[in-house]
């Protein structure tokens, strides 16, 4: 009797380039980790964490079943064109081509959480020129330079506060609804290419960026406000950036997606 041969499986982002911006710590980080487990090479983007860039970079080479890297850490400004145009010249120079997919996760947040009337213009100026503009200039770079024709993915980073409207993050909630205005009017203007675009908005995240400044008890009642009960982890986030990065997630286009236990 011959014996069964086991099909060969192939990851589904196996040969895809992934540019992560803000890769090097929280959500950005298991975003990044979660695409290298489905098969995509990573452009790791950071703006001043170098030494944990660098750090995921060699532990995903290390662990690729490749001899080739399959990682490479990349800093750059996401509020500065130029950086942001670099950022995808290094990734089509390292790879030798063009990139299929951008998480366009990189976020400032004011840890003073001050109210609308004690929020500077230039806390202001700071929110939106990372989480906006930042956010503009790489979804219109990726709009342009994706790989088209199918399997190109546009995935921007927002935040379920735009839901909530919680006191105390008027500029990051403000910044946040721009996002994901942007984002479902690109998906329209894709039209044709085969690029979907879509916002994952997560609700309180078990980060570095969610913690700072929060007292222990005001992070007891963020993790109430689930009917789970509890925070969400930057792996509840990834994976679902993950499907929609996959061509299982290609009929998903144009939407906001709350990722939240049931915050908002």
């Amino acid at each position: 009797m011959a014996a069964v041969r086991s099909p060969i499986t192939t990851l589904p982002l196996a040969g895809r380039v992934a540019i992560v911006t803000g890769a090097s710590r929280g959500i950005g980080r298991a975003i990044a980790v979660h695409l290298a487990s489905l098969g995509a090479r990573l452009v790791l983007n950071y703006s001043s964490s170098s030494s944990q860039a660098d750090l995921l970079a060699t532990e995903l080479n290390s662990s690729s079943p490749s001899s080739y890297p399959c990682a490479v850490a990349v800093r750059a400004n996401v509020s500065d064109q130029a950086d942001v145009k670099s950022l995808f010249d290094r990734a089509e120079s390292f790879f030798g081509t063009q990139a299929h997919i951008l998480v366009a996760n990189a976020g400032l947040l004011d840890s003073k959480y001050p109210s609308l009337v004690d929020t500077t213009v230039e806390d202001w100026d700071s929110t939106f020129a990372v989480n906006a503009r930042g956010a503009f200039f790489c979804c219109r770079e990726a709009a342009n330079r994706l790989q088209r024709g199918g399997g190109g993915r546009i995935v921007t980073v927002s935040s379920s506060l735009v839901g909530a409207l919680r006191p105390g993050y008027g500029a990051y909630t403000a910044s946040k609804a721009a996002v994901e205005a942007m984002t479902r009017i690109l998906a329209k203007e894709l039209r044709g290419t085969g690029i979907t675009a879509n916002c994952v908005a997560p609700g309180p995240v078990a980060t570095e960026l969610f913690f700072a400044g929060k007292s222990e008890e005001v992070v007891r009642q963020a993790a109430e406000l689930s009917p789970l009960g509890r925070l969400g982890q930057p792996e509840d986030v990834a994976g679902l950036v993950g499907f929609l990065c996959t061509d299982a997630g290609e009929w998903v286009d144009g939407q906001v997606v709350r990722a939240n236990g049931g915050f908002i």
